[in-house]
């Protein structure tokens, strides 16, 4: 059932326009979420769809009627907002800022029944706050006070809530639980969620339906799945290529000329390509295959690869290539990758790097590099921590 749309909508203040036809639509049990650089009108858009804002020109309908001529009191029961300004709770306790959320139920004196206690324990309950209740507010932590936040619109019994930024401030823990509870809502109790994100790859991973924000217009709208890829979200943000659709990560950009090659891997390369890339220290990888982690990663930053297509055995021509690579660059480092039977001329690339008396440090034990180089592994630097690499680095280029 479509829950809330939009027709030819267009939004702003004092007739300045800030986001023009905007047409969505939201069913009973679906996540919508607005994504966009700050700035784009997404709040505006989620103000005017609750009521605090008069539209420009266009309709906002709920449930198939005009907002406009929904009652006050009839559209608190029907839709809840939650807001990123400061609710101000001084000496308040948990149970009476939840219980708020009953009074559209309430008669004229805003006295709970029994019934309204319950709603208000059993919203507390659905976001894990109810050992909460008897705490003051003001005590809890950003965390805590936005589960607060969602019970009392939850204690409603809305079948819309509209969200603006409700993780912002909060840890990476309270961000996905409070995203899994959204998730719960909309799914268990068929509510139709609104809810305007900053963290791409949460908002992608959550949402039934993506609206994409930039200069004032939609840029895209739709299921992340069928709208979203990496040159949507750069362009949606002005980013070069930074972002990662299959990992759903952004990634810092690094296109320094090479000073150090790193024989990557089944996700071995990657906390070495981040910390030298925020060390401003040019990197080349390889020989890597095309559905490794480590090609997106290095992809994504703009590394230069060197890589094959996946499941190709590694061959004397592809090693040339790096051997060429290694004339300009003194510093190597085996990541500690996986080597088998196709893969396996990688392990000349160590070699011949030895050969040429490169510095060349490893992440693998020495028992595994015995195996793999021979007497070899007796000219490499063994280390535990990607860390102590980057000092390593920092002590040969400085000797």
């Amino acid at each position: 059932m479509i829950m809330l749309n939009t027709n030819k909508l267009t939004v702003g203040y004092e007739k300045k326009i800030v986001v023009d036809n905007v047409e969505i639509e939201v069913n009973s049990g679906e996540i919508l979420c607005f994504l966009g650089a700050n700035g784009a009108g997404k709040t505006t858009i989620l103000r005017t769809l609750s009521g605090l804002l008069t539209s420009i020109s266009g309709e906002v309908y709920i449930k198939e009627k005009n907002l406009l001529q929904i009652d006050k009191k009839e559209l608190a029961k029907k839709l809840a907002l939650v807001l990123t300004n400061k609710f101000e709770g001084s000496l308040t306790t948990v149970y009476e800022v939840v219980a708020m959320g009953r009074y559209p139920h309430t008669g004229f004196f805003g006295k709970l029944s029994e019934k309204d206690n319950e709603i208000v324990f059993d919203a507390l309950k659905t976001v894990n706050a109810d050992k909460l209740k008897e705490r003051y507010f003001d005590e809890l932590s950003d965390g805590e006070k936005q589960k607060v936040l969602v019970a009392r619109a939850l204690a409603g019994e809305p079948e819309i809530i509209i969200l603006d930024e409700p993780t912002t401030h909060l840890d990476i823990k309270h961000r996905l639980e409070l995203m899994d509870i959204l998730k719960k809502l909309s799914k268990d109790k068929n509510i139709a969620v609104v809810v305007c994100l900053h963290e791409i790859d949460i908002a992608l991973k959550s949402a039934d339906k993506v609206v994409l924000v930039k200069d004032n217009e939609i840029f895209a709208y739709g299921a992340p799945e069928d709208v979203v890829d990496e040159k949507i979200i750069n362009n949606l943000y002005g980013m070069e290529s930074n972002y990662n659709n299959l990992l759903g990560s952004v990634e810092i950009e690094n296109t320094l000329k090479p000073e150090v090659f790193v024989l990557g891997g089944c996700g071995k390369g990657t906390p070495i390509y981040r910390i030298f890339t925020k060390s401003d220290i040019g990197i080349s990888t390889g020989i890597i295959y095309e559905n490794d982690i480590d090609y997106e990663i290095a992809r994504t930053m703009g590394i230069k690869i060197y890589s094959l297509k996946p499941y190709k055995k590694v061959e004397d021509g592809d090693v040339v290539h790096i051997k060429n690579e290694l004339n300009d660059i003194n510093f190597v480092i085996d990541a500690g990758s996986i080597i088998g039977d196709i893969n396996f001329k990688n392990t000349e690339i160590i070699k011949e790097a030895i050969k040429r008396k490169k510095t060349v440090v490893s992440l693998r034990s020495k028992e595994d590099s015995m195996k793999l180089y021979g007497d070899n592994y007796k000219n490499i630097v063994y280390f535990n921590n990607v860390s102590d690499v980057l000092k390593e680095f920092y002590k040969v280029v400085n000797v």
